[in-house]
Order: structure tokens, then C-alpha cells, then sequence
């Protein structure tokens, strides 16, 4: 991987209530014709699913999904940041059989992604983690389970997915201890923690909607003694918000990652890093893997994106590690072309988030599939046209950077 600097990405911009600053939300998508009889079938890329996805959700719960914190600057410049990366192509090279199969945190994956935590899907669809489970496993890709889960660990381990658990760090350790060990239990083959939320961003769209929790959402892997404020809509704050700031402890230290590493056999992933020095303590401390996130843009706005943070944390991390430590990324990937950018940064992996969601709104596990068909479609054929056949000639891959002007890149 070598970056050629040789652009300037777009300035920040502020996205809006009900308008998504880094997708193409809201517009008609010139690949879904009104004639089709099956919009999921329509749909020719992941992107599309947007679309169908705001549609389905209204505009309440499409801004939980979509918005970020503050003024969105960081939710924008995620997809900024990711649309100015431009490859530069090898040929001349046989790719009439591309192999895009690897393996993440130690467990294989068809695809170098695994989908990413996401909190209390069956906002989303009545079936939730359950759907996008399965369709994760028909994908052979791995599927993170939520502490935030609105289905037990143990009902989403029984789809047969490959599951990696994500955890919070909560006020009572008792309960996280517990929830490690239900997570050894179902076979869990990860542990990722979350390390960017010692209190909830500001996220302005839910604030102003007053969002709250339907009373047949709730964390459904915590006790439900404390789940009544996420309930309770409040004009100008969120009730989710409220409950966070109850259950999850802010005093989360390094000191606290050693003793997680000392009571787990799992591998343990730490997500939402951004600073090469964290990266390197994290490697330092026995983690398998870090994650390069700034939560999607939904903690401190301002953070820097992504695929800008990227490249130092893979120098830092590679150069005193080497392969004992991946080095994965969330946080505005959309797309196959995204997954591409990712590995030629640098990354072994990602992690997709919403895109995710869009497919369980707009069909359930066949909405979640889809997209994740399509993923793999635009992956693959990006890695052709980028003349790779494996994914080590992904990560020789020479990136430049280009003017991005598009406010959200349109796959």
C-alpha cells in the first residue's frame, strides 16, 4: 500500500433532519424502474437499498439510522474521505478467477467483511438480528452480536452464524464479566470492544425528534431493570441516550482492557481507535485485532474520518507486529469499491454497518442478503478491473487521492 498525495478532499459539509449528508438518500434511483414487481431484485447495487430503506422507515427511525452527532461533519467526511481514494489499477494480469476468501479475527470469511454491531434491530424489522444473522451466514461472513442486541445472544448464535460478540463496558462489572461468559458460551469466535463511547454523541436528529424505544424494543442481553428510560420519550432529548448514560461506566482505562484480556479465552478486538499510539497499546496488550472507527460518525464530530486515520494506524500496528495484529475499519464503507479502498489502505477487513439495516428494512433477511450478494458482486468485480486476483494484490495496490466534490459518493 502507497499513498501519493496529490489531491484535496471536499470541505466539510452539514447534513440536515430527514437528508443524509453522506448518502445519496432521497432521490429516485435511476436503477430501480416502477415496472419491476420485486424492488429487491431491481436493485442493481448496494447503494439502491438507501432508497428503499427510507421509504420503508419513515423518517423518525431513518434518522436514528443516518444521523450522526453534532453537525455531521464526520458522517460526511467518511464518505468524503473514502469517495477521494483512487486507485491505480494494474493490468495485463489474469483475473479470470478472483478470490476474495480470508480470514478475520481468526475465523473465515467469503468476503473480507463481517457485519458490525448495531444496536436493537428489530426497530428495523420484526425479525431483527435474527434476519440479518442468517443472511450473514448464507454470506459466510461473520456477524458481531450487539451488547444492544433486541434478541438474545443466544437465540442469534442458533441461526448458525459465525458470531463475534461486541461489548460495552458497563457500570456494573459483575455484568460484563457475565456477558463475556454467555459470549464463550454460544461459541462466540471474537470479543470486540467498543472503546469510543465513555458517554453518547450528541446526536442532534434523534434529540430533536425526542426519540425513544417502542416498549416492545429493549436490550434484551442486559437486566431489563434499567430499560424504562429508554422508554420514556423526553422533548429535546433521546430516551436511548438517557439509558446509555446510566448502564455504561465513562471510567473505562487500559487497566480495565488487561483485566478483560486475563478473564477471556476469546481473541479480543478493540473498536474505535484512531490514534496510531492507542493502536500500538492495544497490540501491546494481546489484542487480534483493532478497528479504525469513529462510531460512523455518530460520537465526536470532528473526528477525523476513517480512511484518513487508516494508513498511520496500519504503519504503526504492521511495523512493530506484523500480521499478529489486523488492523480492520468501519465508518463509511457503502460499497465493494469501499472494501477495495479499504485493503489498498491498508486494512485486512471491514466492518459494514448500515448498509446492513437498509436490506432488513427494505426486505428482512431476503433485503439483507441481497445486499450483501451485491457486496461480494461489486467487490469481486472491482478486484477484476483493478487486476487482482487474491487479496494480497489488493494490498499492493497504489492509492492517489482525487478532488471529491460529491457529498456522499453515488456507487
Amino acid at each position: 500500500m502507497t499513498t501519493l498525495p496529490v489531491g484535496q478532499g471536499s470541505d466539510d459539509h452539514v447534513g440536515t433532519v430527514g437528508q443524509g449528508s453522506d448518502d445519496h438518500v432521497g432521490t429516485e434511483s435511476p436503477h430501480m424502474g416502477a415496472e419491476s414487481s420485486d424492488p429487491l431484485a431491481a436493485a442493481l447495487s448496494v447503494a439502491d437499498f438507501a432508497d428503499l430503506a427510507r421509504t420503508a422507515l419513515g423518517e423518525e427511525l431513518w434518522d436514528w439510522l443516518e444521523g450522526g452527532a453534532e453537525r455531521e461533519r464526520t458522517l460526511a467526511g467518511n464518505r468524503d474521505a473514502f469517495a477521494s481514494v483512487a486507485v491505480l489499477p494494474r493490468v495485463l494480469t489474469d483475473v479470470s478467477s478472483c478470490d476474495p476468501a480470508c480470514s478475520l479475527v481468526r475465523s473465515p470469511a467469503a468476503l473480507p467483511v463481517a457485519v458490525a454491531p448495531i444496536a436493537y434491530q428489530r426497530l428495523f424489522h420484526a425479525e431483527g438480528e435474527l434476519a440479518v444473522a442468517r443472511a450473514a451466514a448464507d454470506s459466510g461472513l461473520p456477524y458481531t452480536v450487539s451488547t444492544l442486541s433486541s434478541v438474545p445472544m443466544e437465540e442469534i448464535a442458533a441461526t448458525g452464524a459465525t458470531t463475534w460478540f461486541q461489548l460495552y463496558w458497563l457500570r456494573d462489572k459483575g455484568a460484563v464479566l457475565d456477558l463475556v461468559q454467555r459470549a464463550e458460551a454460544i461459541g462466540s469466535e471474537a470479543l470486540v470492544l467498543t472503546v469510543d463511547v465513555p458517554v453518547m454523541g450528541r446526536r442532534l436528529r434523534d434529540m430533536r425528534h425526542g426519540f425513544a424505544l417502542p416498549p416492545t424494543i429493549r436490550a434484551a442481553n442486559l437486566d431489563g431493570g434499567g430499560m424504562s428510560r429508554a422508554h420514556e420519550r423526553v422533548d429535546g432529548g433521546s430516551a436511548v441516550a438517557a439509558h446509555t448514560a446510566s448502564a455504561f461506566a465513562p471510567s473505562l482505562t487500559w487497566h480495565d482492557v488487561e483485566w478483560l484480556r486475563e478473564r477471556t479465552r476469546l481473541p479480543l478486538v478493540l473498536k474505535g481507535l484512531s490514534h496510531p499510539a492507542d493502536a500500538l497499546r492495544a497490540a501491546e496488550l494481546g489484542a487480534a485485532a483493532v478497528v479504525v472507527s469513529n462510531h460512523g460518525g455518530r460520537q465526536l464530530d470532528g473526528a477525523a474520518p476513517s480512511a484518513v486515520a487508516l494508513p498511520a494506524v496500519v504503519e504503526a500496528v504492521e511495523g512493530a507486529f506484523g500480521e499478529s495484529c489486523q488492523v480492520l475499519v468501519d465508518s463509511g464503507i457503502r460499497g465493494g469499491a469501499d472494501v477495495l479502498r479499504a485493503l489498498a489502505l491498508g486494512a485486512s477487513g471491514v466492518l459494514l454497518g448500515r448498509p446492513v439495516l437498509w436490506g432488513l428494512a427494505a426486505g428482512g433477511q431476503a433485503g439483507c442478503a441481497r445486499v450483501l450478494s451485491l457486496l461480494g458482486e461489486e467487490f469481486r468485480h472491482a478486484m477484476a478491473l483493478s487486476g487482482c486476483p487474491d487479496l494480497a494484490a489488493v494490498a499492493r495496490l497504489r492509492t492517489t487521492t482525487m478532488p471529491c466534490h460529491c457529498g456522499g459518493e453515488h456507487q
